[in-house]
């Protein structure tokens, strides 16, 4: 009996120890997540200050021809940038999408294992219930059986 309660008690223990690996890893990636996000938004206020220094230049078509010349040279030059930027953002989005699918597997993985530790944990507590009833039961039996021999 003793036996298996110390199993239980181990096996208890070590999927609550699994749980709390899964919750760090959990935290870990969120954290990830979060930087991650911080550096995507980063990418896109760039983004739209760049495009808005390429739109907001001005016509260069009634410029002399030399500042005509100056300021198309400026906007290639920053609708250049603006195409790296977006090739930056768009792949680091997809690692951001890599992230999350981590993110959402060990949450899973560590929702799974909670489940299971408090499945066994209702197990031995019902186990636990039901010798005690066996123990009360047993006590009360023997106390009959005392009170029906003649004394």
């Amino acid at each position: 009996m003793s036996d298996t309660k110390t199993q239980a008690g181990h096996m208890i223990r070590n999927l609550s120890t699994l749980v709390d690996l899964r919750s760090g890893d959990v935290q870990r990636l969120q954290t990830e997540m979060a930087a991650k996000e911080s550096v995507r938004e980063r990418y896109q206020k760039n983004l739209d200050r760049l495009t808005g220094l390429y739109q907001n230049s001005g016509a260069s078509g009634k410029l002399p021809m030399a500042l005509a010349s100056n300021c198309g040279d400026y906007k290639q030059a920053v609708m250049q940038m603006a195409d790296s930027h977006r090739l930056d953002l768009s792949m680091h989005e997809a690692d951001m999408a890599v992230s999350q699918r981590a993110l959402t597997a060990a949450y899973v993985k560590r929702e799974v294992l909670d489940q299971v530790l408090q499945k066994k944990q209702q197990a031995v507590v019902q186990e636990e219930r039901q010798q005690e009833r066996k123990q009360h039961d047993e006590l009360a039996t023997q106390l009959w059986l005392r009170s029906q021999k003649p004394g």
